[in-house]
């Protein structure tokens, strides 16, 4: 930051009151700093065109945004993070307005296959239409990322379903040459297309791994996923470590430690690590309305726990991503994402220490 801005930065600090209430207007934990103060740039993404349960992922960005104004910025493992500035930018309404436009015909493709009385032309032409808004939406979400990132950001993602994930992914290879993926998912997202969509959120890992630079993908909580997935796990000569949910259990059942077990995990991750954290992961009671929630899963400070060891272990965050949160019919979601994102935050922080440091008034 230039000497001007962190000038004004610091004048904006010292009257900022962390302990009150929120009165950020809008902005993202009601903290005062402009797009320019801020270490950490939020892309939002509203989006969930090829959900294939629960809908409300798409409303993600915008129930996260409103329940941050209700979060305590008080972290002890890193004390005054607020300092740093985390901005979201506005959530695009072009985007939102091509997701409502194709959502419907999306269900009724849906609808359709599941009648099977239709032909095939038909469902074929709908499909092409998402699928070009798809590849649309990926080579948007790449240049946004792509320019945040230039402009010495440290990025993150929120979606919106977990498709939204993979132009992020690209834009990253940009800078670094070589990283690993931690995924926290309750499932594999590993199938080839789902439902004619061949952006479905049900395979964007499939898709990160036509990504060379991605040189592993550790999967954490995985419950939920079929044969096609299980086979592409067994035949990816390692490049795909899963730690399922029931291995976990099993293991923890049998006495192993939870720190164990996470140092395993973390050993499995190469010096470079992206965190594709799909809410889902999560126990379902903190995720009630996520497109498809599936029962077990984690508590927050598990998971929590685990990225500590990462960054304990010398490896590097170097972004993150925050998908399928739903507010549903209450605010319940969105307080939950809210918690999450502000969490996955300041660990993004604490992890790239020189670069967030430019950014302290």
């Amino acid at each position: 930051m230039n000497r001007d801005l962190l000038e004004n930065k610091r004048k904006k600090a010292a009257s900022f009151d962390p302990n009150g209430p929120s009165h950020g207007k809008g902005r993202l934990f009601g903290l005062p700093f402009t797009f320019e103060e801020s270490a950490i740039a939020i892309l939002p993404v509203p989006w969930e065109v090829t959900v294939s349960y629960q809908h409300g992922t798409a409303l993600g960005p915008e129930a996260i945004l409103r329940a941050s104004q209700q979060v305590d910025l008080y972290d002890p493992e890193l004390q005054n993070a607020w300092k740093y500035g985390i901005y979201m930018l506005d959530i695009s309404k072009e985007w939102m307005q091509r997701n409502n436009q194709l959502r419907p015909r999306a269900l009724e493709i849906q609808r359709l296959r599941e009648k099977g009385d239709i032909g095939m032309v038909q469902i074929d032409n709908a499909l092409d239409s998402i699928n070009q808004a798809c590849r649309e939406l990926e080579n948007w979400v790449y240049a946004q990322s792509e320019r945040l990132i230039n402009h010495g950001k440290l990025v993150a993602v929120v979606g919106g379903e977990h498709s939204v994930s993979l132009g992020f992914m690209k834009a990253l290879t940009n800078k670094y040459r070589n990283f690993g993926i931690l995924q926290i998912d309750a499932h594999a997202d590993l199938r080839e297309a789902y439902e004619g969509f061949e952006y479905s959120h049900a395979s964007v890992i499939y898709k990160a791994l036509a990504i060379e630079e991605v040189s592993k993908i550790v999967q954490v909580g995985l419950r939920d996923y079929c044969l096609e997935e299980a086979e592409r796990m067994s035949q990816s000569r390692e490049r795909i470590v899963s730690f399922s949910d029931q291995a976990i259990r099993h293991r923890l059942y049998r006495g192993e430690t939870w720190t164990a077990i996470c140092d395993e995990i973390v050993e499995a991750l190469p010096e470079n690590v992206y965190i594709t954290f799909d809410i889902d992961g999560l126990d379902p009671k903190l995720c009630p309305h996520t497109g498809t929630p599936v029962p077990g899963g984690f508590e927050t400070e598990e998971l929590f726990f685990l990225i500590r060891r990462i960054i304990d272990s010398g490896r590097r965050i170097i972004a993150f991503d925050l998908v399928e949160v739903a507010p549903g019919d209450n605010d319940w979601d969105g307080n939950v994402g809210a918690r999450v994102l502000f969490r996955l935050a300041n660990f993004l922080l604490k992890s790239n220490p020189e670069q967030a440091a430019s950014f302290l008034p």
